[in-house]
């Protein structure tokens, strides 16, 4: 059991160490999970989080099982506390404890640090996030049928153009790497900054490989991969290729191409089959308007997946709606995944509802399914009453609009008593 103080905190009395076997965790009963409240609006909707889950938790176990909340700091508060934005004992304490949850941090945009978010996942090397977004009835939306989007993003975490490698168009790096791309026939102004794609098969391939696995786990349908191949024919290309010969080798009993379908079924899936299929990136955007339902997972590369995963959270009613996950073969950061809305910071008005699904999906995590379900329902059965935060109350008419902590009252209230 984890002894040592983080950050100067001494761990929670009688919690107990998730550890990982096989990239899959093993969960004790009473878990230490580290949390970050973040900034902005984080703490407010963190403590709203925390109180739902310890209820739902304690309606499906009672004093069996129990989440042991340890609070790491990250950005402001860690500054504030340590001269530091992200100290070494954070990264440290998530390690050893292998699982954490976090609010929203700050990133400038245009300059200054990189994002803490990213600097997460790739120290950690959390190379998959998953994102499901779905659909909860009353919810406002802007198209016609929100109800037929029910899919999974698994966006790959640490390659891309995420990986950093970018150099300033005065920089000498620059102009270093300009002369070598000149030198192997490429034509650039003397004023152009440099930013590489980095791509490898070993990342592609485990993100698919997670992503395959998810739909066959899930029972789920399709398996799409996005990509810009006709394009950036190396990296982007790349990815689907690596993805169908990884599909061949490790997953032929469960898979079914979208070729095949049509060459050897005459376009009618064979029973207790996966079709696998691939889409261009801006035919993709198409598809999720037009055609949602005909999706149940989509793989896809870094920047391609940030864009995929807000749009599709738009067709549900936006980001405070869609939870998150950052995952990795030892250690797992659950966050919300909007920003930190500054604005509204202190004012307890803030929708918690990205950062408890979040939170749900950390207990399916655990395997604690009767918890995870239990908060769900209570989501759509607290949304679907119209009692909700002034977020979508604004577009709700006739609703009631309630502050951040009156929400989560409401949310413990109505738990099912029976999972």
């Amino acid at each position: 059991m984890e002894t040592r103080s983080f950050n100067g905190v001494a761990p929670p009395a009688g919690g107990q160490t998730i550890t990982f076997t096989n990239g899959q965790p093993v969960t004790p009963d009473k878990p230490i999970v580290p949390y970050i409240n973040g900034d902005g609006i984080g703490p407010e909707i963190s403590i709203a989080t925390r109180r739902v889950i310890d209820a739902a938790v304690k309606n499906a176990y009672g004093d069996k099982r129990q989440v042991m909340w340890y609070e790491i700091f990250a950005s402001e508060a860690a500054t504030a506390k340590f001269g530091t934005p992200l100290p070494a004992d954070t990264l440290d304490a998530i390690r050893a404890y292998g699982v954490a949850i976090k609010g929203p941090l700050t990133t400038p945009t245009g300059e200054g640090h990189r994002s803490y978010n990213v600097q997460l996942r790739q120290t950690l090397d959390l190379y998959r996030c998953v994102r499901p977004i779905r659909y909860y009835t009353g919810v406002p939306s802007v198209v016609k049928k929100p109800e037929n989007v029910n899919i999974v993003i698994f966006r790959e975490n640490t390659e891309d153009v995420y990986a950093g490698i970018e150099y300033a168009y005065d920089s000498p790096e620059a102009a270093k790497l300009r002369g070598v791309l000149r030198e192997l026939g490429a034509q650039m102004r003397d004023d152009t900054g440099i930013g590489i794609k980095i791509m490898s098969r070993f990342g592609s391939e485990r993100l698919i490989r997670a992503a395959i696995q998810h739909a066959i786990d899930k029972g789920l349908k399709v398996v799409t991969l996005v990509h810009k191949g006709n394009i950036q024919k190396f990296t982007e290309g790349a990815f689907q290729k690596w993805g169908y010969e990884l599909a061949a080798k490790e997953f032929a009993d469960k898979i079914v191409t979208e070729a095949d379908l049509w060459a050897k079924h005459n376009g009618k899936m064979p029973e207790g089959k996966i079709l696998l299929n691939d889409r261009i990136a801006d035919a993709m955007f198409f598809e999720l308007l037009a055609r949602p339902q005909q999706y149940s997972v989509l793989a896809t590369m870094n920047l391609n997946g940030d864009y995929f995963s807000d749009a599709v959270a738009a067709q549900v009613g936006g980001l405070g709606i869609a939870p998150g996950a950052n995952i990795g073969d030892s250690s797992a950061i659950f966050e919300a995944t909007h920003g930190t809305a500054a604005r509204l910071a202190g004012l307890n008005v803030a929708n918690p509802c990205s950062l408890l699904l979040s939170a749900v999906m950390m207990l399916e995590f655990f395997g604690w399914t009767e918890a995870a379900k239990a908060v769900v329902k209570t989501v759509e059965t607290t949304i679907g009453k119209a009692t909700v935060t002034a977020d979508l109350a604004d577009l709700m008419p006739g609703s009631t609009s309630l502050s951040t902590s009156a929400f989560a009252d409401a949310l413990i209230a109505n738990l099912p008593t029976e999972s």
